[in-house]
């Protein structure tokens, strides 16, 4: 069999299916990329049994055929090709032969049929989401999400899906965001738990993308098929813990104030705080808003004093300083509102502007308790 391709084109999709490669498998094959030939339609698929990813591509051959090609070898050699024709010959002494303008390149590829197969979706249901929306709700999300082995549903996102609208949400017990679109919906009721590592490719191959994404997703399995790409991929198994109940809906204390001053300012005074709890505390009094610090082991402290828009009563309420700064980052609003009821119930951020319509982003982040 053999098959003429361009060399950047080839590389630019093994890039993207090589991020699902893990770097010590447990099966050797899954090391290699399946490359499928069926006359001008090559489909290049990579592994991590959890997860396969596949795409299209168009190549010159009126052959049939498949076979198992080391992945870091062959990314490796075609990210040092300048754009041309490269012709791939697979030879019957077990190594493929890629032919470059300037040379020849031989490599051992694998049995194209010791590959894992795919796994096939049994009655799923589907939706359709823009690509930006559906890599805007990952990359709004994911980072609340957490890293315990012990609660695996938290170390993943949950889709959840109506008639209303989509919400997706991440929590790590600390920190809390709940991301959602009303402009867009599916035809019915459905909730999922996606793991992290399929998210992170999704959302990097999907961002500034206007492709419609099909999600199709059963029981066990969740699908996303786009431009000529399909990723099927294991869900996480369990119940997703009840969120709603952690989000107090009375918060009569709402601080309203310019999110980059204030992610500023909480920088540059966590870098003054214990190292083991990043505490700050936040003091608020009528129109003023002071940050402070303190680290009693080294006899460091910060206080920084900010205006801000204030209604509500009096009141000092301490944060973990990274959990603040994350979330604050990871928002794009010029002002952002953070509304509280008590000092030792959850604060909940909201940004002010810039969101589309139809679009809401709540953030919830707990508070440490203060020893006065």
């Amino acid at each position: 069999m053999k098959f003429i391709v361009s060399s950047s084109y080839l590389l630019k999709q093994l890039q993207v299916l090589g991020g699902i490669i893990n770097n010590n498998n447990t099966l050797p094959i899954l090391d290699n990329f399946l490359f499928d030939l069926d006359g001008s339609t090559l489909v290049v698929s990579a592994s991590d049994l959890e997860t396969t990813i596949s795409s299209k591509l168009d190549v010159e051959s009126n052959e049939k055929g498949k076979v198992c090609i080391p992945a870091r070898l062959l990314l490796d050699t075609l990210k040092t090709f300048p754009e041309q024709p490269l012709t791939f010959t697979i030879e019957d002494n077990s190594t493929v032969e890629i032919s470059s303008n300037h040379g020849k390149y031989a490599l051992a590829y694998a049995n194209g049929e010791e590959f894992p197969n795919a796994v096939a979706l049994k009655d799923p249901s589907s939706t359709v989401v823009q690509g930006d929306i559906l890599a805007t709700a990952i990359s709004k999300t994911i980072f609340a999400s957490g890293n315990d082995d012990l609660r695996p549903v938290m170390s993943g996102v949950f889709f959840q899906f109506s008639t209303e609208g989509l919400t997706f949400v991440a929590t790590d017990a600390h920190k809390l965001v709940k991301y959602t679109r009303e402009d867009v919906s599916a035809s019915q009721t459905a909730e999922f738990i996606m793991p992290k590592k399929p998210l992170n490719l999704l959302k990097g191959i999907l961002a500034g993308s206007e492709d419609e994404v099909v999600i199709e997703y059963n029981e066990s399995n969740a699908k996303f098929s786009f431009d000529g790409t399909q990723m099927i991929c294991r869900l996480i198994d369990g119940k997703y813990p009840n969120y709603e109940a952690v989000i107090p809906k009375e918060n009569p204390n709402r601080l309203t104030i310019d999110r980059n001053q204030f992610l500023n300012s909480v920088r540059r005074v966590s870098i003054f705080s214990n190292k083991t709890t990043h505490q700050i505390r936040l003091k608020i009094a009528g129109a003023e808003l002071n940050i402070s610090a303190e680290d009693i082991d080294y006899s460091n402290k910060a206080e920084e004093r900010l205006t801000c828009d204030y209604q509500g009563d009096d009141m000092q309420i301490g944060f973990n300083s990274r959990f603040l700064t994350e979330m604050l980052n990871n928002l794009t609003s010029d002002e952002v509102s953070l509304a509280m009821s008590l000092p030792n119930r959850a604060g909940i951020l909201t940004p002010v502007d810039g969101l589309d319509e139809g679009e809401q982003v709540t953030m919830l982040v707990m508070p440490v308790m203060l020893n006065n």
